[in-house]
């Protein structure tokens, strides 16, 4: 297959008229026919069916097209996306974040007061490899990359403000094996992460309520639904919300918070300046935790 038969072909799905996508490409309409029959012949299946004095797509074709799109978008977005990278004037930060979304946020709220004219963006899993500036969940066992950042965050155990759990603060996680526990979804770094301490401490967690959302999970824990492992200070602290944080041993519970740069850019200045900040704000939260 090549390049232009996929563009040739996505011409002629739009239009579903040979003679009217041959005027558009400004090609001549036999040798537009023979591209999409050098196309079927290389795939082994038609990708247009007649239908009296028109053309339609077969399922086959369709299939290719809603494939073949969202492909070639991307592909034609390329050549801008790489000017931008290597723009020095460009004023907005590329983040890539997927661990402590909240404190990232607080973060960029703080430093835009500032820096009214610097702008930022959260990438999709696509364009991950773009960023700018990452903010990653890991195992707190695995040492940091050359030149980046990394804190060493404490997983808690949330339970209820109840007479049960007055004047504990230290606990084992095996002694919550019979617990409901409020939970991230399971494609979330932090949810493998805390499925992990469970196994190591001899059980699987009964999940009884899951949401991709940090935020949900705090208020389904707040409102006494079960306990949720709570991450030190990416989470934030607990003020009169009915619940109180554990301890946890046995295993014993962390996690990495790793910030690296990117390097996508000739002019690195303003990702490096936001860089140093973030990474002080991390750990000035830190800090600020272990109070």
């Amino acid at each position: 297959m090549e390049l232009q038969q996929l563009r040739y072909f996505l011409e002629v799905a739009r239009t579903q008229h040979m003679t009217r996508s041959a005027e558009r490409l400004h090609i001549a309409q036999p040798s537009l026919s023979q591209s999409i029959k050098r196309l079927e012949w290389e795939l082994g299946v038609a990708l247009f069916a007649s239908r009296g004095r028109n053309i339609v797509l077969t399922e086959q074709g369709k299939f290719l097209r809603d494939r073949l799109e969202p492909i070639l978008d991307r592909l034609d977005a390329l050549p801008e996306q790489l000017r931008a990278l290597n723009d020095p004037e460009r004023t907005t930060l590329r983040l890539h974040v997927t661990a402590a979304t909240r404190l990232v946020s607080e973060a960029i709220i703080a430093y835009r007061r500032e820096h009214e004219k610097l702008g930022f963006q959260f990438l999709q899993a696509e364009d991950a490899h773009l960023f700018d500036i990452s903010v990653e969940g890991r195992s707190a066992l695995a040492a940091a990359p050359e030149g980046a950042f990394q804190l060493d965050e404490p997983i808690y155990l949330a339970v209820p403000d109840s007479p049960r759990f007055a004047g504990v603060h230290r606990a084992r996680l095996a002694d919550f094996r019979e617990a409901k526990f409020i939970s991230l979804i399971a494609q979330k770094q932090f949810r493998q992460d805390c499925d992990r301490f469970c196994a190591e401490a001899g059980f699987s967690p009964r999940i009884s309520f899951e949401s991709d959302s940090p935020e949900t999970v705090r208020n389904m824990i707040a409102a006494h639904m079960g306990v949720g492992f709570w991450p030190a200070f990416t989470w934030g602290e607990l003020r009169g919300e009915g619940m109180k944080l554990l301890e946890l041993s046995e295993p014993e519970c962390r996690r990495g918070i790793l910030i690296r740069r990117g390097q996508n850019r000739v002019d690195s200045r303003a990702v490096d300046h936001f860089y140093a900040f973030l990474c002080e704000w991390f750990t000035r939260r830190a800090r600020e935790a272990g109070r």
